[in-house]
Order: C-alpha cells, then structure tokens, then sequence
C-alpha cells in the first residue's frame, strides 16, 4: 500500500518527458526551506576542503522570522539560472520523508506512529519569459501506527493515511523584478508559513505578489501582499477557509489579507508585517536584527521583534473582543561552529497570543511549548554547534523557564529540549538528512507533570 501510494504520487506530479531533456540543478522552491536545515544547523558546503564550518542558525525548525520572509531571490536571478524556457527547463524534486514520534502527554495520554512519505514536485521554466506553473503532492503512510495513541498529527485523525496535492500554482512575472503567484502553494511569513516539522507542509490558497528592489550596493528591500483564502493543514487533504483554521464556527467564512516588507542594509534589517482577517483577528508584526562582526569568524547578533493581536469586526472568533501583545530580545554570540543564544519574550496580561495558521515566531517558541499565555514571561538559554570533526554535525541543546501566567488554572513551566542533525553533503548519500529531537516539559504546581516528546526523522532529497 505505501509503495502504491508512493508511485501514484510521483506519477501524478510529473510532467510529461520532462526529464528527458537536460535541465539545470534543481532550485529550492522560492517559498519553501529545507525543513531539516533550519532544525539546528548549516553544515559546510560540499565540495570544500576546509575544515572550518560556520555557526548555525538559532531558528527553530518550521518556524519563520521577518528576515526570512517572502522571496529572497530576485526574479531576473531566477530567469538567469536557467538557460532554457518552459517544459525544457522544468525542474522535478522528490524528497523521501520517514517520521517516528513518540508522545506522553501531561495527562499521561500517549502518542504514536512511525509513518513513511514524501512529496514529489515539478515547477517548469518561464514560458514566454513570463507564465510559470507548479505542483507538489504529499503522502504519508503509516509503517506502524496504533489505533488507540492517535494525536501525533503524522497522519490524519484515527491514525488514517493521506495522499494530497498540495501545490497546483502559477508564477506570472509583472516586471523583472516583480511576480503575482495564484493558486495553492506554500508561503513563508512569520505567522502564515509551512510549519513544516512534520511529515508534510501546510499550504496555502492565495492570490499574492512578491518583489524584490534595490541592491547592487544600495539597501534591499523585499516585499509581499495578496489575499490568502484556505489552508491546508499539515495532516490535512482539505483546504479550508482562514477562519475556521483558526478556530472560528464553519459557517464563518473569511480569508486573510497580508502586506508586508524587509530592508537589509548591511548588518541590519528591518521588517513589518499585517494579517487582518474580516471579524476574526488582526496581526501586527515587526521585527529588527543586527549583526556585528567583530572579528574572523566572531560576530554579535541583537534582534528585537513585537506582535499585536486583536479582533476585529463582530468578534466572531471568540465571540467576544480580545486585545493582546508580546515584545522578545534576544543576543547571540557566533565563534566558529558555535552559537550561544540568550532571549527574553514578555506577553501582555489582556489574552494568550495564537498562531493560527503556522508556526509561532516568538523568540522562545521552542519544539513543544510557545510560552505566550497571557502574563506569561520567557527566558531561554541555547548553545549550537556544527563539528568540524564530522562533516555535516551539528547539535543544540536549549532550556526555557517560563513564569507562571495569569490564569489561577495554569502554571509555570520549564522545557528542555536537545537535538542532533546530520547532513550528507558528499558522496553517494548526498541528500541525507538523519535528525533526532527530544523535548521534556516540567510543570511546576497541580501535581509537578511532565511531558516528553521523541522524534526521530529521515529527509533524502532523492536525485
């Protein structure tokens, strides 16, 4: 059944003869990162005889901060890669995915499933130098999966299999350095985005443009705007509309309008963004980052973001108005393969904060817990670093102590989380990624819980 199920996805995703003709190498897709990269570390590239590796990113897997938003190649790069046009230059990609998590929850519910997948995709070339198309389908296919530890969100509820076409777009290319995208596709954003740390990632329904201006010396700034219509969830064969993914009654229907820009210009960037659903929520973010060197392979990093929630309209998310925010600082030090991370995110007391639809960007947002209750204050401490013993390394280790919030029903709670990447750079298992994430939660109060959460994942990027 997983060997069928897999067949008929690559099947469907390819066009016809395309890899036929010579083609150039395949390019991530513009709004999509390697899920595993972001997971701990950079590894150094392949290819070189240096033993020094650089120091990784303190991104969380799946989540997206503002510098890292919209698309970060411009159009007439992306026209340069390729030296032919349409169904000549369509690129195919193919990643195999196998997923083992293992949940114990703070009521000693468990969670379980070990799952084999992937996704299989094309994207042609510019057709007339203008019109692109692109599509990506999904599975997920239980290897062992017990009925009665359902919750892993590896699969669909009940433990079920899914096959899914979650990417059917196209790219239209207003200027040269300015593209309209409609149909569904995944989109990076720090509150719309991928979520990708699961077996598959959510999409997205949009109606969107993206740009790029500037550069060759002079700042650069990246954009976005469009309306986002339905999601589809990471475990999910439906595209449902915004609101109800956020938690409003199905008979409320609305979408989301976003907007929102990045200036880098040397070591500083700086970003906005808004998300404003019709009578469900309103998202203001920003954030502002600067790096400064110091000296060969040292440098200081200090970032500050805030959010602003609140409903809109008739407050049909809730059923009743809500006003809330969250500020968070955090400092950085790099010194070769390694990175030393300090943060700090206060919430406001007037709600808890929502991700509704993706990962949470907060700076403490870690592999379990967001630690955005309302009243709720965040420290973490995280060291990082990639091995320049073993080539493609890299680990992290992270603690967060988060203060009791406001509510008389809840309490504080400490996370501790450890993870360890390996990449294969080189060599025949080049497109190798093997990663293991463990996350312990303590509560402190109604009893002492815990949880813990095991994962285990496989990612090849099959050539």
């Amino acid at each position: 059944m997983i060997g069928a199920a897999l067949l008929a996805l690559l099947f469907s995703a390819m066009p016809a003869r395309s890899q036929e003709a010579p083609k150039p190498e395949p390019a991530q897709p513009a709004a999509q990162e390697p899920p595993a990269a972001t997971a701990a570390a950079e590894p150094t590239p392949g290819g070189t005889d240096s033993e020094e590796v650089e120091a990784p990113s303190s991104t969380e897997q799946g989540h997206t901060q503002m510098d890292e938003s919209f698309d970060r190649r411009p159009v007439l790069a992306i026209l340069h890669e390729s030296r032919l046009v349409g169904i000549r230059d369509t690129t195919i990609n193919y990643e195999l995915r196998s997923f083992y998590r293992h949940l114990d929850s703070f009521d000693d519910d468990e969670s379980l499933a070990w799952t084999l997948g992937g996704s299989a995709g094309f994207k042609t070339g510019y057709f007339w130098g203008r019109v692109a198309l692109g599509a990506t389908g999904y599975t997920s296919q239980p290897i062992y999966a017990p009925y009665d530890k359902d919750g892993t969100q590896l699969l669909q509820p009940k433990q079920h299999p899914y096959t899914v076409l979650g990417e059917l777009y196209g790219e239209f290319l207003l200027t040269d350095t300015v593209k309209a995208i409609m149909g569904r596709r995944a989109f990076i954003t720090p509150y719309i985005n991928t979520d990708d740390s699961r077996m598959t990632p959510a999409t997205f329904q949009a109606y969107a443009v993206q740009g790029t201006l500037g550069g060759h010396g002079d700042p650069v700034v990246r954009f976005g705007a469009g309306y986002i219509d339905k999601e589809k969830d990471r475990n999910s064969e439906e595209f449902v509309p915004m609101s109800n993914v956020a938690g409003a009654p199905a008979a409320v229907q609305r979408g989301v309008y976003a907007a929102g820009g990045n200036v880098s210009s040397g070591g500083l960037t700086i970003g906005a963004i808004d998300y404003y659903s019709i009578d469900i929520i309103n998202i203001a973010y920003t954030e502002a980052k600067y790096t400064l060197p110091i000296a060969n392979r040292m440098r200081l990093l200090f970032s500050a973001q805030y959010a602003n929630q609140a409903s809109t309209g008739n407050n049909l998310l809730t059923g009743h108005p809500f006003s809330t925010d969250q500020f968070g600082l955090k400092a950085e030090v790099a010194l070769g393969g390694l990175l030393l991370t300090a943060a700090y995110t206060g919430t406001g007391n007037g709600a808890n904060m929502q991700n509704p639809w993706g990962a949470y960007p907060g700076y403490t947002s870690v592999e379990v817990e967001n630690f955005y209750r309302a009243g709720e204050d965040a420290g973490m401490l995280r060291a990082a670093y990639n091995f320049s013993s073993i080539r493609g390394l890299s680990a992290y280790a992270l603690y967060v102590n988060g203060s009791k919030p406001d509510s008389p029903k809840q309490y504080a709670q400490d996370e501790y989380d450890l993870n360890v990447q390996w990449i294969a750079g080189t060599g025949r298992l080049k497109g190798l990624t093997l990663l293991a994430r463990y996350g312990h939660v303590s509560q402190v109060g109604g009893g002492d819980p815990h949880q813990d959460d095991l994962r285990l994942i496989l990612y090849y990027d099959l050539p």
